[in-house]
């Protein structure tokens, strides 16, 4: 199909329409839409969530394919994509060196998109430096490919990973220097990464420097993380993670929503150790302090859901028979050690309390992989299938990890999942915790930033510019 344009006897593309089964009007007013942006001849600089790589792999493809969507939209309107995603976390903030590995390369990425899309991407190469600060500057060598790309002899642009440039992350020179470079290539700015919630460089400040829209993805992500906020009752959430600090604000506001709430992993071994006085491998006793505060509340209102039978391993290194066992809370006495807890047995899912929860629940939220993969699988494979026996509840997934073990361990079930009006996957657990956190979707500082970039629509955008032509010189 042409693009939209004078010449070709069609309308032009503002205002255009998407029928998704989504009523534009079910979303804030204030928040520009892809729908709304004059595309036609335009380079599109578009974020997204491609985060699906671990050692030069795709592991779970999902959050690729939904924003294929949004790529289709420009093209189709005549826009011509230059697309940007992180990968990993090649950052170190301890350090505060940056770490380029093929590993972390989009390079996967682009190889799927060639594939499924058979239209050619270009990456260009920066200069590296060798202090550790990773790519500088987007030097001026891209333009040659912008002609390329405006004259149609490729079909888009993919920027390294947003997190080998030295500007994403920081919050001085280099990231007002990398904002202006990446102004610099396009003309129209669209967001579709709601998994990218940390306002950087890429998700946040360039939306200062362009007309910028919020994509196809986001906005259907938007739309379902009401259903978080505003649940049919019982709701019910599932948590899991590696580390309890960081998810202590969530838990907190995560708490005082749900009516009920069960832990998994490390975040539920905490638990465990600050009420009954244990002490677990792996376990922080910072954390443990910090967990004693949920203890306390969960006292008197009785919201966790907590799972009896656990797995407990002598190492993290191998599933060894005789090397691990099932342990269970009922027998935990105040300074008993345990080694590594790595899984939830499945016996836990198939007794009350946690079967009746799960069973009369009418909204359900997961972010959570309950044992230590790929060797302890069998409590996340046996939470999902007690899930998806609740047919009558509203079934939310979200986070990288979750889907993707999800995927593997019940491959049918996930693909049902993708079409079924009882699930909806989303494509950024942690940014539906912190919407959680924060109460409001549009709350979230990405978002913010369109809105605010809508509100300011006719300042002069050419203003901010330090380019010529709107381009790289």
């Amino acid at each position: 199909m042409a693009p939209y344009s004078p010449e070709n006897g069609m309308t032009m593309n503002v205002g255009y329409s998407v029928d998704d089964g989504r009523d534009p009007a079910d979303l804030d007013p204030r928040l520009p839409l892809l729908q709304d942006a004059d595309l036609y001849d335009k380079v599109v600089l578009l974020r997204v969530d491609h985060n699906v790589v671990k050692k030069g792999k795709i592991l779970d493809q999902y959050r690729i394919d939904v924003t294929l969507a949004t790529m289709y939209n420009i093209v189709e309107r005549g826009g011509r994509p230059i697309i940007m995603t992180h990968i990993g976390r090649p950052y170190d903030k301890k350090s505060k060196k940056i770490t380029i590995k093929k590993d972390d390369s989009v390079d996967a990425v682009v190889a799927y998109l060639q594939h499924k899309l058979r239209i050619r991407f270009v990456v260009p190469q920066f200069y590296v430096g060798n202090d550790d600060h990773g790519i500088h500057d987007i030097d001026t060598s891209i333009n040659w490919l912008i002609q390329d790309l405006r004259s149609r002899k490729i079909g888009g642009i993919y920027l390294p990973n947003t997190r080998w440039f030295a500007g994403e992350e920081d919050k001085a020179e280099n990231l007002q220097r990398f904002v202006v470079q990446l102004a610099g290539l396009a003309d129209v700015y669209v967001n579709d990464a709601f998994g990218s919630w940390q306002p950087h460089a890429s998700t946040y400040h360039i939306a200062k420097y362009l007309p910028s829209y919020a994509g196809l993805c986001l906005q259907d992500e938007l739309y379902h993380v009401k259903s978080v906020l505003q649940p049919t009752r019982p709701f019910v959430a599932i948590v899991a993670g590696a580390k309890y600090d960081t998810k202590i604000g969530p838990l907190t506001e995560i708490y005082k929503k749900v009516d009920h709430l069960i832990l998994g992993g490390v975040i539920y071994n905490t638990y465990l150790c600050a009420k009954y006085g244990v002490k677990i491998k792996g376990v922080q006793e910072s954390d443990i302090e910090l967990a004693r505060g949920l203890v306390e509340q969960d006292r008197t209102e009785r919201k966790i859901v907590e799972l009896p039978f656990l797995v407990e391993s002598d190492t993290l290194e191998e599933r060894e028979e005789g090397r691990y066992r099932t342990i269970n809370i009922e027998d935990f006495a105040a300074g008993t050690e345990y080694n590594y807890v790595v899984d939830i047995d499945p016996l836990s899912f198939e007794v009350d309390p946690c079967k009746g929860v799960l069973s009369s629940a009418k909204t359900i939220f997961v972010n959570a992989v309950m044992g230590l993969m790929p060797l302890f699988w069998h409590g996340t494979s046996k939470m999902d299938a007690v899930i998806d026996q609740n047919i009558s509840a509203q079934k939310f997934l979200g986070g990288g990890d979750t889907l993707q073990e999800f995927k593997s361990l019940h491959p049918k079930l996930y693909h049902e999942a993708l079409h079924s009006p009882k699930y909806y996957l989303f494509t950024g657990g942690g940014t539906v915790l912190k919407v959680i956190e924060e109460g409001d979707p549009y709350g979230l500082e990405i978002v913010k930033a369109l809105i605010e970039n809508k509100a300011s629509s006719q300042h002069d955008y050419k203003n901010h510019h330090h380019y010529s032509n709107g381009h790289a010189c």
